[in-house]
Formats: C-alpha cells, structure tokens, sequence
C-alpha cells in the first residue's frame, strides 16, 4: 500500500484509488494491472512494463471524482505520450506528487458494485448499471449481507438493464459466476471487517466475460 497518508472526512477515512484496490485485492476481488509513479519519467517507464495503451491518473486520497477534475488521461499509446499526459495533470493540478498507471481494459459494458451499511440492516451489498449513466438511470439493486451464490445471482436478474449481461456487440456475455463471487465477497467484508464504512466500484467493467474493477474506493471508519 502506498505511502500517502489517506484523507480524512467527517471522522471516517477516505482511501486514495491505489490504495483502495490494493485492500481489495487482498479479499481477491480482481482490480486493473497498475503502478504509482512519482515523476513523469517514472510513469513513462512503469507504463512500458505494463504495456501499452495505457491510462494514467492524478493519485490522492483527496482525488475522488479524478474524471470531473480533468485528472485522467487514457489510451496512451508510448512513453512520450505517458510523460505529455503526466505534464498535462501537473498543469491542471501543480501540487501532484503521484501518478497512477493502469492497463486500458477492454469491454463496452461498465456495472457498479459496491458495500453500503444500513442503520438498521447493516451492511449490504449493491449492483447496477455504472459508469457515466449510473445516477441518471438509476438502475441498482441492494442484498443484505450475507449473500449466498444465488443472492447474487438473482441482483443480476432483478437489473432493468440485465440484457446488457448476454452477448453484446460481439462481446461474451458476463461469466455470472465470477460476478456473483465478486458480490459475495463484497458481502463478507461488510461482515467481517466492521472497520470499512462503504466500498464504491464504478465502474466495474466487463472484460472478456469477467468482471474488473477500473476505479475503486474505499472508505474506513476513522
């Protein structure tokens, strides 16, 4: 895990993206290939390693909503283009002191996966239909934890927007297994480590049929 300190909001703990998915992957939940650079070069160098195209971001835990702030460059296809990137974030944030360098992943279709605790249920685990059109189309679903297997495959089928879950533009359809054990195991956090507040996969692509988180958060109680 990074270094940087997280970022503290209202008595809880805000967790900066590199830093998210390095807890989330030790619960195996799949999460983009990626680096943190500290330096322009650094990035180009670490990109090449990853292989190309590539995406890079602003890292910090106080770098929420990265896309909104213009923090985000993607489909860099060469150092030179890592390094340009990396000066354009610096322009448009001059107190940048990391980099976050990540594989493009493939794939069309984005859901949202994620953990939110209930005053009075506890914690439950959400799905739906992510990236850009998330909040207009309101398409989500919600399961208290535990789940069993055919908890979460159920959510899938209680989404207005399951067809995007078949075939698709020539894409596999969603290997619902691996999803549903993606969900599961959002649950199992909820219950067995009170310390995380909520977690926030948007989106959670799907790549060759499986699911990959591209961007996460997650935020501890402080």
């Amino acid at each position: 895990m990074a270094n940087q300190a997280p970022a503290p909001t209202q008595g809880r703990t805000t967790l900066s993206e590199h830093q998210s998915k390095e807890f989330l992957r030790q619960w195996g939940i799949p999460c983009t290939r990626e680096a943190l650079a500290h330096t322009p070069q650094e990035a180009a160098a670490l990109a090449g390693d990853l292989g190309f195209p590539v995406a890079v971001k602003a890292s910090g835990a106080e770098l929420a909503h990265k896309s909104d702030l213009g923090l985000v460059e993607l489909d860099l296809r060469g150092p030179e283009e890592v390094e340009a990137a990396c000066l354009r974030l610096l322009a448009r944030s001059p107190g940048l002191t990391e980099f976050l360098v990540l594989e493009m992943v493939p794939g069309r279709r984005e859901l949202i996966a994620g953990l939110v605790r209930d005053p009075l249920y506890g914690p439950a685990v959400m799905l739906g239909l992510g990236g850009v059109m998330a909040e207009a189309l309101g398409d989500v679903v919600f399961r208290v934890a535990p789940l069993s297997q055919d908890d979460a495959l159920d959510m899938m089928e209680e989404l207005k927007s399951r067809k995007l879950l078949g075939q698709f533009r020539g894409e596999p359809a969603l290997i619902r297994p691996a999803l549903a054990e993606l969900l599961v195991t959002l649950g199992q956090i909820g219950l067995e480590a009170p310390q995380v507040a909520e977690i926030d996969l948007n989106p959670l692509k799907i790549a060759q049929g499986r699911p990959v988180a591209v961007d996460a958060l997650v935020v501890m109680e402080g």
